[in-house]
């Protein structure tokens, strides 16, 4: 018996994929998604861990994108509260690097471009007298502070993929496209599960590649356009070491090299510190953060900091590539942040996506329907900006109130374990949470989550629950991630019929 065709075919499961998924999905078409990894398992969890606008962007005159980001800033607040929380930002001044004026007519700016109004404004800041100066060497007097907001990215993008299931999508985790052929008017897309070899065809009246690093790769190995490229893979890094101010705020450091560099605080007890820019012409999967990345951090970071940041406090450290669309720019920093979308007509619509941002993918994905709405004839609005992500329909001020009742609710949690959950799951902590003698696996992760992780949200490995379901890969050593990986095993068949629904 023929198959239906699905409407559209998503290939790539980072945010971009996952938000067009959503999309689609809410208004009614029939969508699949096949991700090769885990979802969210490359750039999509490789970031800096920002919703903003992108100060620097202003100097090379990206008004469009800051603008669009700016407002995307407080709309994503209102629709995932537990994931993007307002952080305020110190700009400390140097004389020899921008000028004060200059930076008090782009904080101007990025003030009023975006119609702000959740976030408080741009203020001057006497860092001889605010406390957040005993974190910085001697010398500085000044320091802009304005609004940007912290995100867990790797949630955003499996929640994006949680609300598309549950209006309909098929989410395919560790499921590679293969091919996709055209033939009389659809698309046959043949899938492969990584994990069995077992392959499928199914067809569908378009395809989007939104592969981030592999979307050229996918156009010429599975989609049959062996063009030049249009992606520039610019590698990013990032350390992370203890954290050593209780200040709140983050930091944006001026490098001499014209570069800027964050300091920010970070799961409680660390400082996340990146990042770099440099071009990366070698297998995405096989990125890794050099000594010398690592040593350009330290140094970049201790140049502004009271106490040196050396190669021997590094915690953890991460690097993954940006698929920028390739602009021509002359250095990896200069490279558009900006996304292209590109419409091809093979006989069926297929839609490439290059380029974009974290903070701007529900627009790229507002933008890709309705490049796709007149081939597809669907009439359905755009839905995403008045819709909460899975657990974010709470006000954008309450999470400390949620915490206070899940452990009002459950007396055995701590206090920092109660935020932790609400702060990954909102509303839907509560069914994270089992009874007081639930097994307890690695640092504050128990059974009734792990599971919880393993039927909702497409985990399969101790990895994908430690880095990206969570972050308790910072907190857990050998025998916690041994545990876990035991406990994983042994409900590798609640995970298979969890990724077959």
């Amino acid at each position: 018996m023929a198959l239906t065709p699905h409407d559209i075919v998503v290939i790539g499961g980072g945010v971009n994929g996952c938000g067009i998924a959503r999309d689609a999905a809410g208004r009614g078409l029939s969508v699949l998604l096949a991700e090769m990894g885990d979802l969210g398992g490359a750039t999509s969890s490789w970031s800096t861990k920002l919703v903003h606008g992108g100060l620097r962007y202003l100097e090379h005159h990206a008004f469009r994108l800051v603008r669009e980001a700016l407002a995307e800033r407080e709309t994503l607040m209102r629709l995932a509260p537990h994931l993007v929380r307002p952080m305020r930002f110190l700009l400390p001044h140097r004389r020899g690097m921008r000028p004060a004026w200059l930076l008090r007519l782009g904080l101007f700016l990025y003030d009023h471009i975006g119609g702000r109004r959740l976030l408080p404004p741009t203020a001057v800041r006497d860092l001889r007298r605010d406390p957040a100066g005993r974190a910085l060497r001697p010398g500085f007097a000044t320091a802009f502070e304005y609004s940007d907001c912290q995100v867990d990215d790797a949630r955003l993008t499996v929640l994006n993929a949680r609300d598309a299931a549950d209006r309909g999508a098929a989410i395919r985790a560790r499921t590679r496209v293969v091919r996709a052929v055209v033939a009389d008017g659809l698309w046959r897309v043949t899938l492969r599960d990584v994990e069995t070899g077992r392959e499928e065809i199914v067809p569908a009246r378009s395809v989007v590649n939104a592969a981030g690093p592999w979307v050229d790769a996918m156009l010429a190995e599975a989609l049959g356009d062996a063009g030049p490229g249009s992606i520039r893979l610019v590698q990013g890094s990032h350390i992370v070491i203890r954290r050593r101010w209780s200040d709140p705020r983050a930091f944006i450091f001026q490098n001499a090299d014209g570069r800027v560099l964050f300091a920010i605080p970070w799961e409680d007890d660390f400082t996340l510190i990146g990042t770099t820019d440099r071009d990366w012409r070698g297998d995405p999967g096989a990125v890794a953060i050099t000594p010398e990345e690592t040593a350009y951090l330290c140094e970049a970071a201790s140049e502004w900091l009271a106490a040196p940041v050396t190669p021997e406090d590094v915690a953890w450290s991460f690097s993954g590539v940006r698929p920028l669309y390739d602009d021509g720019a002359s250095r990896a920093q200069e490279a558009t942040r900006d996304y292209v979308l590109r419409l091809e007509d093979r006989g069926a619509p297929l839609l490439s996506v290059f380029g974009g941002k974290l903070t701007t993918y529900r627009r790229l994905a507002e933008a890709a329907l309705a490049r796709l709405q007149p081939a597809l004839g669907f009439a359905a609005p755009p839905w995403t900006a008045g819709a909460p992500l899975p657990g974010g329909d709470f006000p954008v001020d309450g999470l400390d109130a949620l915490a206070a009742r899940l452990r009002d609710e459950h007396p055995w949690l701590g206090e920092a374990h109660a935020r932790r959950l609400v702060r990954l799951y909102g509303r839907r902590a509560w069914a994270a949470v089992g009874p007081a003698d639930d097994p307890r696996l690695c640092a504050d992760l128990h059974a009734t989550e792990a599971r919880f992780l393993i039927e909702t949200e497409w985990a399969r490995t101790a990895e994908d629950v430690l880095w990206r379901r969570t972050k308790l890969g910072l907190r857990v050593d050998a025998d916690g991630v041994a545990a876990l990986e035991a406990f994983m095993a042994a409900h590798a068949g609640v995970a298979a019929l969890s990724a077959a629904e």
